[in-house]
């Protein structure tokens, strides 16, 4: 029994595997998306793992600093030197300095300055363009920050020394820093070892190079070199110090892979409703052949089986295809990135390993099983009875209790919506969690509901095309309000992957809209100065309070003993700060013998002086001075550390109706004698947290378009069922005047608006849960709607992914109007 069970479980599969390709196709992307997201989040990790290899160079064997001291004990590479087998100790040196643009002015971010190795084999960077330098007055410069000053190898670059004046140096040649994880962030510059404490100041060394002896045991030298130097430090061979750099590879593999298949479980997560409503509808088109087999002796459990084994056998083809097609896109990809992409040393490989292969298919397979699971439980209860019924289709019984299911779906209902209001109004620290929690909520009881809300909406948008496509129009809005449920679930796949995009659009871009308004309330200046000495020249302060469009206001610091510890204390105006600003109320308020501070403790003693803490305010210090953990006012501060306190920054906010390039302009003529000091600018903070927003979205849009992708194949499949199913009433309304081409038109035009239905209403919830998303983060600091509004960017990709859907409604609509085109009237006619 067993035996024919299966043999016409095959037969019949191959008869429905026209029928299924689509569905089938719908978990092959699914599945191939899997293998390249792992893929690609695995590059992401070997460019890593190669970066950080690259930093550590070449040398045989490398001593770096052990616990939490980020500096080499002093003496250490003298020690080094008479370590048994050691040729040659080359100390990593670095610091900071600033490179001089044309204008005077130091270029934003702050220089690395690190030291070159006089033993060309322990040098560590890489030279792109050039000579290294040899002696003083010589510097290597990363490329784009030479691109950046206009200048050349062999010309010349100005930059700060470490006496607070500048020098014009040759610059020899230029960095490759695309490989650097120490040297890709910021500018670099390179000088001879004995010239980095010229030029650069909190000069600290790191590493040390050891060279040694050909033939020596790396291993045993660097045991030796742990034994001289004491435990202070850690001593590796060279591939010892690789895998010490790649340490931070495993945590970011892991963030960079949970990323990636939260978008790949979305997109399954469509590819399973479109393998379920595929099913629902063939069986249900089969429910008189169910019910003939019922008759002829098979019971339910026989029937399940069948179905299920079809479900496997359907999995297994698809993700066999979906690993096929994955292994060609990532090594497509791979292909590309290395030829084209400018990666310096690194070469990446998008194919995954084997053992993701094989847990891809099998998590192909299990998702069709489960797909299946429902479908099979309704058509099993199929009663042999339904053989006598005129026609071979029929509405497959839903299985489980109505009660059950209508109860849960209205507690997911109320409960999210209630997590909603509460995440978007309540301002707590867990809100945007809540938000998240709430929409998850309420989005499964909108598809419960979904019967009963799209076909509606299906009505007004064929309201709009009655006039302009006439019969056709009034034809395909019937064909779908009539069948409800088959309508909800196409447009429900098209639904998730839309909502989805749109929400994290909408609060993608609601946070670029309200950066420039979070971060001008949240920071107490608009501009603060960033000396490399640590303190602010008087005649600096002096020139710009002599500029009117600016106030002023310096801050004073300290370092007191609190606890045997040491503090930095901190004092500044409050009057001159951003009011808005976290805190600036409690500093105006606070009165002389109280403090803010970062600690909860009631009190603080100070040389005696008892001061009361002020809770409510406990980020203010930092955003002062970032070394300072306590505030207090001036007069507290002068008789805490009478003569001692020193101004080591002032914030700088425009005054009355000065804009804020008039204001950069006046802090660059007051500080043009100053070129050791920087500018800390919210507005280019927010630029560059601004384009990282930009790519966040390009990246999310991407990745849930083949959701929307795999909802278009849930389109087609269902389009491609439907003809079959009504193929006798394709023949009659030729019969009766109807062209092929209107025909075509109307399946065209049913596609489309079950595309647009899902994708309309997915935006309305997207740009619902993005705002309250949005508003939880932004609470107290601007109106989502008003971030929206000044997001234009966030607009167009909203239209573009209707667009999009649109598209690919006509494109779902391709096979199903071709077949109706070539049909035959008089063979329709005869049709079951």
């Amino acid at each position: 029994m067993s035996s024919s069970l299966f043999t016409f479980t095959l037969k019949d599969f191959r008869a429905q595997l026209r029928r299924l390709v689509l569905t089938g196709s719908a978990v092959a992307v699914g599945v191939a998306f899997l293998v390249l997201s792992v893929g690609g989040a695995g590059a992401l990790v070997q460019s890593y793992e190669q970066s950080a290899a690259a930093d550590v160079g070449d040398a045989a064997v490398q001593v770096v600093p052990h616990g939490s001291s980020p500096v080499l004990p002093a003496g250490a590479a003298a020690r080094a030197a008479h370590v048994p087998q050691v040729t040659s100790v080359a100390e990593r040196l670095a610091g900071h300095a600033n490179v001089i643009a044309p204008s005077g002015r130091p270029l934003d971010d702050r220089a690395l300055v690190t030291s070159i190795a006089a033993d060309p084999a322990l040098r560590w960077q890489r030279l792109d363009a050039g000579r290294w330098p040899e002696g003083p007055g010589e510097v290597v410069l990363d490329r784009e920050s030479a691109e950046r000053v206009g200048a050349e190898p062999g010309g010349t670059v100005r930059v700060t020394k470490a006496d607070g004046g500048t020098a014009d140096v040759r610059l020899t040649g230029l960095l490759d820093t695309s490989a650097s994880q120490a040297l890709g962030s910021q500018p670099a510059i390179g000088v001879p070892y004995a010239q980095v404490r010229t030029y650069a100041t909190g000069v600290r060394a790191t590493h040390l190079d050891l060279g040694i002896a050909p033939g020596a045991d790396a291993l045993t030298v660097a045991k030796a070199a742990k034994k001289a130097l004491g435990g202070d430090v850690s001593a590796y061979t060279h591939e010892g110090a690789v895998n010490n750099a790649l340490q931070g590879a495993k945590t970011m593999y892991a963030i960079v892979l949970t990323a990636a298949l939260s978008f790949v479980l979305i997109a399954m997560a469509v590819a399973r409703m479109v393998v379920t409503n595929t099913f629902s509808v063939v069986l249900a088109q089969r429910a008189r052949q169910l019910a003939l087999l019922r008759c002829v002796g098979t019971d339910r459990e026989q029937l399940l089986r069948i179905i299920r084994r079809q479900g496997l056998m359907l999995g297994a083809l698809a993700s066999a295809a979906g690993l096929a097609a994955g292994a060609a896109a990532c090594a497509l990809g791979t292909a590309v990135i290395n030829g084209f992409a400018d990666l310096g040393p690194i070469e990446v490989s998008l194919v995954p390993g084997p053992w993701t292969f094989g847990l891809a298919g099998v998590f192909g397979v299990l998702l069709t099983l489960w797909a299946v699971r429902k479908p099979a439980r309704a058509a099993a209860a199929v009663p042999p009875v339904a053989a006598l019924a005129a026609s071979g289709a029929a509405n497959l019984p839903e299985p489980g209790s109505r009660t059950v299911r209508e109860a849960v779906s209205v507690l997911m209902l109320v409960a999210g919506a209630g997590l909603l209001v509460l995440g978007a109004f309540g301002g707590s620290a867990l809100s945007l969690l809540a938000v998240t929690v709430g929409a998850i909520l309420t989005f499964f009881a909108v598809l419960r509901y979904a019967q009963y809300l799209l076909p509606p909406l299906v009505g007004l948008l064929g309201l709009a095309l009655r006039r302009p496509l006439g019969t056709v129009g009034r034809l395909s809005v019937q064909q779908l309000r009539a069948n409800a449920r088959r309508t909800a679930a196409a447009s429900s796949a098209m639904l998730v992957g839309v909502t989805v995009a749109v929400s994290a659009v909408t609060a993608i871009g609601a946070a670029e809209g309200g950066l420039d308004s979070m971060l001008a309330n949240r920071m107490p200046a608009v501009f603060a100065l960033d000396p490399d000495t640590g303190r602010v020249p008087a005649d600096a302060l002096a020139a710009l309070r002599a500029e009117h469009g600016l106030t002023v206001t310096p801050v004073r610091t300290a370092t007191l003993a609190v606890d045997g510890r040491k503090t930095v204390f901190a004092a500044a105006d409050p009057a001159g700060l951003n009011p808005d600003a976290e805190g600036v109320g409690a500093a105006r308020a606070l009165k002389d013998g109280e403090a803010i501070t970062l600690t909860r403790r009631r009190e603080l003693t100070v040389a005696g002086t008892r001061l009361t803490t002020v809770t409510g305010a406990a980020a203010l210090p930092v955003s002062l001075s970032p070394e300072a953990t306590v505030y207090v006012t001036g007069a507290t501060l002068d008789r805490l550390a009478p003569g001692a306190a020193t101004v080591s920054t002032v914030l700088l906010n425009p005054a009355g109706d000065t804009g804020h390039d008039a204001a950069r302009a006046a802090v660059d003529r007051a500080l043009a004698a100053h070129p050791e000091i920087r500018i800390a600018d919210t507005g280019s903070d927010a630029d560059l947290i601004r384009s990282l927003l930009d790519r966040m979205m390009l990246v999310v849009t991407v990745l849930l378009g083949f959701s929307i992708a795999i909802a278009a194949l849930g389109v087609a499949a269902t389009l491609m069922l439907t003809v079959e199913e009504r193929t006798r009433e394709f023949g009659m309304l030729r019969a009766i005047g109807l062209a092929g081409e209107q025909l075509r038109r109307m399946l065209t035009l049913e596609s489309v608006l079950l595309a647009l239905t899902g994708a309309l209403a997915g935006t309305l919830l997207g740009l619902l849960y993005g705002t309250l998303a949005a508003r939880s983060v932004l609470t107290g600091h601007v109106s989502p709607l008003e971030a929206l509004a000044s997001s234009g960017g966030t607009a167009l990709t909203v239209l573009g992914i209707l667009a999009a859907t649109v598209l690919t409604g006509v494109a779902a609509s391709v096979l199903p109007a071709r077949r109706v085109r070539r049909m035959v009237v008089v063979d329709a006619l005869q049709a079951a």
